[in-house]
Formats: structure tokens, sequence, C-alpha cells
């Protein structure tokens, strides 16, 4: 079976048992605190799971593309030395919410593994937990005892607690599981060692391909174990291995999930894969793996940057292109190259590739080219070092300098001091990087208690309605962050909008019945719960309160959101039917809105963008809003999906006229509140990506009344002509024209003092010393010097003694030959500058001095 075909038969064998299937959520997280990419297939469950969410379908299943490159589970360098891990992965896996519970999953595991797939059963074997005195929790008999109907019972082996018991985090949702492993050895190796005794030994071809997950406990704060209301089954089952074990390979890299990918690299580098080299094997099954996940993050929205998620593609990215630098003489990008490959393997399962091919390549081909550049500086910096080195190893924290400030990985430090018969101080280098991490930790260290509940009941949000509502605590929390705390507070009834798709949160006041005030300074989305946030509790958390927003801030944020849908629509048709969406941030201040576009925007397409924006506020368009409608139905309407997002399968479309868009966000009644509209700003962030900054309403105005208020004092500085431009331009060129004249003034006389200086020069023990006094700007006296240097480049010292606005300076010149006799114009000058009450530097050769007691000169 092809792998399409497999992913394919997964589906249909589980919508058979009764399973909706669903499709991808992004591998990019944008509106979780939580998370920064999907690492699991059960993360776009997460809030049913959690009970924030009610449950539609009891039976789930979909395969799912996840990203593993830090925290819990790092396998990034693992990645490319063996034959099983990768960074991005695809997740198959079914769901059952308070349906079907360990019977059900253990028969469709077995099921589809042997009868749909027709794997080999006796190279199957099977883990449960064996059970955790800590928690007061005894092996899973009742998991072992399913099993038993398809297994013998040496095949089914105990697994620990790290193994075998899943947890969400260190609170909610956790549970014991079984794991499915294969052995995919050839039968004299099979016949020579038994798989049981290699089962989650790290073999290569022993490995885990299914984990069944049976959620039946919540992990308390205190470290306790309650039981769920609604038990659980999450499973997940990795694609890639999967395909390994149907079409009978023995690595990953050898499906062709992969070997369309690298037969490209092998085309483009001329260079054969599995040849026995070892490391041209390890850097094409890298850059195989890498260019997969870069690629997928860039179509979700996510570019290679210096922050967070962006930091870790970029790091991704940084880490294939120095494995083709290194190991496969790539020295020009080439990785961008790969992209129709990877779009002919996967393609047709994810079409967002294809649409996006143009702006993957230019992202990549740029990033690339910007390390390629970043190498050979680290290269230039690592030769000095080795040449400054006085023993054979490099200090630790000189190769965390090239790590951290210039990208250099440490692994191609070493590979380069190893070809000079040098180390580097590992330790040392730990120590650093431990240190940098400390940091790290301890400014995002979150310290959550347990909530409190206070009464029952779901959240309603009532802000696109409403701006107040009667309201009552249903629970809370405290939360510690660095050195200080805060509070998050559930409420029953809240009109407060939580930060989601760019637009900021809320903020405002819980009112209790006698009239005090608790300031909510902020509005968060967490597990899909709007979390108001406050310094303090209300005095009497029992009442009964009225929740009201902010609303002026509220109306601010409101016309700029829609004006980021006007201007969507505004660049669309100025620009072109290429752009798209990739990022935006509303705020009562600001709007930002980041889009495709392959270069900068001239000053006539701003002021059209800005027009086309401006017509449409006159035109004063009535807000049309589709809460809860079909997805299907909303694409009827020509609203567009944007690469990145996950959809339920009912949404919300705002209309303003012609402009028609997906969005969760606040918006005005009409246009004509937005006032007007202005560009501020508009630059690269990425290739390919541009970003427009403006304004619009009162923000717009007080800007305006500013550039007002400048235009009146320049116009009265001028004699209030009418024509300020060009009493500026006439202004400039005279005083152009008055520089020059000063200059030629200054060369005049420098030549003329120059003269006199030579001619009043002394010797003194066969040394010619020149010296100059008066009222002097420092450049006359610098250009002097440089000149008598040059005229008299042997046995010559200047010594300048000049003023300027009362300010006294002195300059010493020496010649190269005195330098090295011992002289140091720096030290002379720093001792000189006391009799002027100043101090100064300079080379041995040249110095000056500062000061502030003229007559200390002399």
């Amino acid at each position: 079976m092809k792998a399409k075909e497999i992913r394919q038969s997964f589906k249909d064998y589980f919508e058979s048992k009764g399973h909706k299937i669903v499709s991808s959520a992004p591998m990019v997280i944008k509106d979780d605190p939580t998370l920064m990419f999907t690492n699991a297939g059960m993360n776009q469950f997460k809030d049913i799971i959690l009970g924030n969410v009610p449950i539609k379908y009891p039976r789930v299943a979909d395969s799912q593309k996840c990203l593993r490159v830090s925290g819990k589970h790092n396998d990034l360098e693992e990645v490319g030395h063996d034959t099983y891990h990768h960074t991005m992965f695809e997740m198959l896996g079914n769901w059952s919410f308070g349906d079907y519970f360990k019977k059900e999953a253990i028969e469709y595991a077995w099921e589809y593994l042997t009868e749909v797939l027709n794997l080999d059963k006796d190279r199957l074997y099977v883990t449960v937990f064996e059970g955790s005195p800590s928690d007061n929790i005894e092996r899973d008999n009742e998991a072992a005892e399913y099993w038993k109907k398809f297994l013998s019972e040496e095949r089914i082996l105990n697994g620990n607690k790290k193994d075998n018991f899943w947890e969400m985090g260190d609170t909610g949702p956790c549970g014991p599981c079984s794991e499915v492993h294969i052995d995919l050895r050839s039968k004299e190796e099979r016949e020579k060692i038994n798989g049981f005794d290699l089962v989650n030994k790290d073999h290569p071809q022993v490995i885990e391909i299914w984990n069944l997950v049976f959620m039946q406990y919540n992990r308390k704060a205190d470290g306790s174990l309650e039981g769920l209301p609604n038990k659980v089954i999450d499973t997940g089952m990795g694609f890639e291995r999967l395909c390994m074990a149907v079409q009978g390979k023995t690595s990953n890299y050898d499906t062709d999930v992969f070997t369309p990918i690298i037969n490209e690299i092998s085309k483009l580098t001329g260079l054969k894969y599995g040849l026995n080299n070892e490391k041209i094997d390890i850097a094409m099954r890298v850059i195989a793996d890498h260019i997969r996940t870069i690629a997928f993050s860039i179509t979700d929205g996510q570019l290679p940057s210096n922050a967070k998620a962006g930091y870790v593609i970029r790091r991704i990215l940084r880490r294939a292109v120095r494995y083709s630098y290194t190991f496969l003489n790539q020295k020009q990008a080439f990785m961008h190259k790969l992209i129709p490959a990877l779009i002919d393997s996967m393609g047709d399962a994810y079409p967002e590739l294809s649409a996006q091919k143009d702006l993957i390549e230019k992202v990549i081909k740029e990033e690339e080219e910007s390390f390629l550049h970043t190498l050979e500086t680290g290269i230039k910096l690592l030769d000095k070092q080795i040449a400054e080195t006085k023993n054979d190893i490099l200090e630790g924290k000189d190769a965390f300098t090239l790590y951290d400030t210039y990208g250099f990985p440490l692994d191609l430090t070493e590979l380069i001091l190893r070809e000079h018969g040098m180390s580097v101080d590992k330790s040392g280098f730990d120590k650093e990087m431990q240190k940098q991490k400390d940091r790290a930790r301890n400014a995002a260290t979150v310290e959550a208690g347990d909530w409190v509940s206070i009464s029952e009941g779901e959240t309603e949000f009532v802000g696109y309605d409403e701006t107040s509502s009667q309201t009552h605590i249903l629970r809370y929390r405290k939360v510690k962050q660095k050195n200080s705390s805060f509070y998050q507070i559930v409420l029953s009834k809240t009109p407060f909008y939580s930060e989601m798709g760019g637009q900021v949160g809320d903020c405002g006041f819980l009112i209790d019945s006698k009239g005090n005030k608790t300031i909510i300074f902020d509005t968060k989305r967490e597990n899909n719960l709007p979390i108001h946030l406050t310094k303090e509790l209300p005095i009497n958390i029992s009442d009964t309160f009225t929740a009201e927003i902010d609303v002026d801030k509220r109306i601010a944020t409101e016309c700029n959101h829609t004006a980021t849908h006007l201007l969507h629509e505004a660049l669309r048709e100025v620009l072109g039917s290429h752009v798209e969406q990739k990022g935006s941030f509303v705020s009562p201040d600001i709007l930002r809105f980041d889009f495709s576009h392959f270069q900068k925007l001239t000053p006539e397409e701003i002021r059209s963008v800005e027009k086309t924006v401006t017509r449409k506020i006159r035109e004063n368009i009535i807000l049309n809003e589709c809460r809860q409608i079909p997805i299907n139905q909303a694409k009827e309407m020509g609203a567009t999906a944007l690469f990145g997002e996950k959809y339920g399968e009912e949404v919300r479309v705002i209309c303003f006229g012609s402009s028609v868009e997906l969005c969760g966000g606040t918006h005005t009644k009409a246009t004509g509140c937005i006032g007007n509209f202005r560009i501020v700003s508009e630059s690269s962030i990425a290739a390919g990506i541009r970003r427009i900054e403006a304004v619009t309403a009162e923000v717009l105005e007080d800007m305006l009344y500013t550039e007002q208020d400048t235009l009146r004092k320049i116009r009265h500085t001028f004699n209030n002509t009418p024509d300020v431009t060009n009493a500026l331009i006439k202004f400039i060129e005279e005083n152009s024209e008055l520089k020059k004249k000063m200059e030629e003034f200054i060369e005049e006389r420098a030549a003329m003092t120059k003269k006199l200086i030579i001619e009043k020069k002394k010797q003194i023990q066969g040394i010619d010393v020149f010296t100059l006094r008066g009222p002097f700007i420092p450049e006359i006296v610098k250009n002097i010097a440089f000149q008598i240097r040059g005229e008299y480049p042997e046995k010559s010292i200047f010594i300048g003694a000049s003023f300027n606005d009362n300010k006294p300076m002195l300059t010493l010149m020496i010649s190269d030959d005195l330098v090295k006799k011992g002289l140091n114009a720096g030290k002379i000058v720093r001792e000189a500058a006391k009799h002027i009450k100043g101090g100064g530097g300079g080379q041995p050769h040249f110095a000056t001095a500062g000061g502030k007691d003229i007559e200390g000169l002399t």
C-alpha cells in the first residue's frame, strides 16, 4: 500500500465504526497560551476533554500534522540519526468522548492492524501500565484481560509510569495507556533474540506504532488524582512508522513518504543516498524531515523569526542548512528547490502546500541565503579564536557566543575544531546554555493554583450585543508569575471579548451590588473560555456583579478591526488577488495587517489603498453579521478561509458590502463609524510578507492635529509664507551653499595655519615638534595634524592646544617610529588633560582630550 492509501484506509475503517472524520488542525497554534505547536492529535480536542465545550460527536478520527521539537517531547537531536524520529509527523488517531472505552479501543486497534493492514500478528507486542503505589493505582488488569483475547500473556508486557501513564500536563486529564509495538527484524534475528526482550529498549526495528490512552483521572494541583465523569479514549499512531511497517521497510525514510524528497536532494547535489556514507545519509534524512516542518509551518502562517514559535522554525531551518553546507557541500541556497517534490508527495492530502508554493519557496530561499552568510561569518570568527587559543581547547563561553549570537551550531564548532586538532570545553558550553535556559524559565514560570469553584454552569458570551451584563463568578484561581501575582476569573455571563484572532482582550470593571469596583485589566482565552484577569478578588465573591467593559476602548478597537477587513479587500483590489492575510493585530491604538506580496508598495499604491478604504467608510456600509452558519454556506457566500486557521462546522461571517470574511471579533455597526483611515507605515517582515500599520478614528484625528500644529510652526518660522515647501527647499539650498563656503574657508584657514606651524617648528633632540595654539574647531586641528604627519612621517610630534566655545582641547600626534620606541599618545594626553580638568585618550599615535579649564592649556 502507498502512503496515501494507508492514510485513507485508516479514515475509512473508523468511519465504518461510526466515527466522524475531521480535518487536521493547523500545526502552528495561535490562540492557546499553553502551546506553540500541535504536538499530539488530542490538542484540537482539549476543550472537549476538559468539558469546556459540549460533545458534538462522541466518536471522532483524523490524521493530524504534529511538531515535536521542544519540552518533554523533544526529538530534534535524534532526527536523521535514527530511522524513526521526526520533527513534523502525522498522527493517526481515534477518540471517544464518554462513549466506548478500553474494550472497543483495543478491539478496533487489533482489527485494523491485523485484518485491514494484514500486519503479522506474531510480530506485535503490547504494554499495559504496571501501576503506581505513589498514586495508589493498581496494574491495568482490565486492559490486559482484553488484550488476552488476541495475544498470549508473554506478549503483554508491563510498562512503567514514564511509558504507560499519559498526562496532558502538570494538572488535568490523565490515565494509563497501552502501547502497540511491532518487531520488524528479519526471521533470523527474531530467532536469536525474542522480541519482548527488546520492547522499549530503543531498538530501531522494535518500535512503538500506536498508543491507546485511557483517560480516566484528573490530576489536581496538589498531585492527587480524582476520577473523570466522562472517560475518554485518545489514541495516536505514527503514520510514518506505520508506513514503514506496512511497506516492509526498516527505516521511515525508505518509505514513499520520504523517498521522493530524498531522490530530489540526490539529484540536486549529485550525491547518492545509501552508499555507505553515513554522514551524507544523515544529512539527507535531516533535510528531508526538516523541509516538511518548515513548509507546513509557513502554510500555517508561522514565518521564521527570532521569537517564540518563529525561532523554533528558524532553528530547524538553520539545522538543515548546516547539514547541507557541511556534508552535502551546498554553498548556495538549494532547499527551496525541494518544494515541488514535497507537493508531489503530500499535496493531495494538504492542498495548502500547492496554494502557497511561491511563498514557501521565497521564504526558505531568503532564510537559507541569510544563514549561509552567517555560517561564513561564524567560520571566520572561529578561525580567529582558533588562532588566539593558546591551548587545544576552545572555551565554552566562546563556543556559546558563536551559538547564541550567530546561530552557529555546537556540532559544527566541534567539527571545525577537530580538523585543527582541537576540542571545545563542552561543560563550559553547557553551563552557559543552562544559564540561558534558567533565565528563560524564570521569566516564563507560571504557577497556577487549583480552580476554586463558586457555582456551577457554563460561560455565556454576550459581547456582540451588550457592553454590560449581570453575572456571577463560576470559579477563580490565583496565578504567580515572576515577582507578581494576579487572579483568573471565569464568569457565568460576560460581555468581555477575550484575546483571539489578533484582537486584544477587553478591559473594564466587575461591580458588586454595593458599587465596589474590581478592575479587569485584560481578558484572555484559555481552553476556549474567556478568562478575566484582576489584581485583586472582589470583596464578596459570591455576590451578583455587573460586568462592564471599557466602552471607549472597545469602540476604538472595533474601528480598527473593521478597517482591517476593508484594508484586506482594498489590497486585493489594488495589488491583485494573490494578496492573502498572514496575520493581524487590532488594539484601540493601532491596527497591523500582514499580507503576502513580493515587493514594496509604491507611494501611489499606498495612496490608492487609502482612498479605496476611505471611500467605503464614506459609503457607511451597514454590518451584515451571520452567526453560526454552516462553513460550506459561508464559502458559498464568498468568505475566504485563511490557511493556518481551524474552523468548526459552524462559523460566523462578517460582511461589509463585498467584504466577506470568517471572523469571531467585534465590529462597528457601520463603516462610517471609523471616520477616517491612514497608513502610517509599510514594511517587509519576511520574504514575500509585507506589513501595514494604520490608524483610524480619534487616534488618527490626534495624529493629524499634531501634524497640523507642526506645519503651522514651520510656516510661522518662515514668516507665514503660503508656499512652505518652496521656502524649505530654498532654505536647504542656501544652507548647503553656506556650508560649502564654510568648508572652503576652513580648508583655506587650515592651509594657512599649517604653513605657519611648519615655519615655527622646533627641533628638540632631533625631533620635529609642531605646535598649534588658539581658537580652532576640532575638525581643523585634526586635519592639520594628519596633514603634517603625512609630510613628516618620521621623528615628528604635533601638539595642539585649542579651544572652541570656551571648551579647551588637547591634540597629540606622534610618528610611528617614535611610537615603536615607546611613546604613547593616549597615555600622555590622559596625564596632560588633568591640567584642563578633563580626560581623554586614543591610539598610541593619535589622541585627544577635552576639559573645563581653558586656563590650563598654557
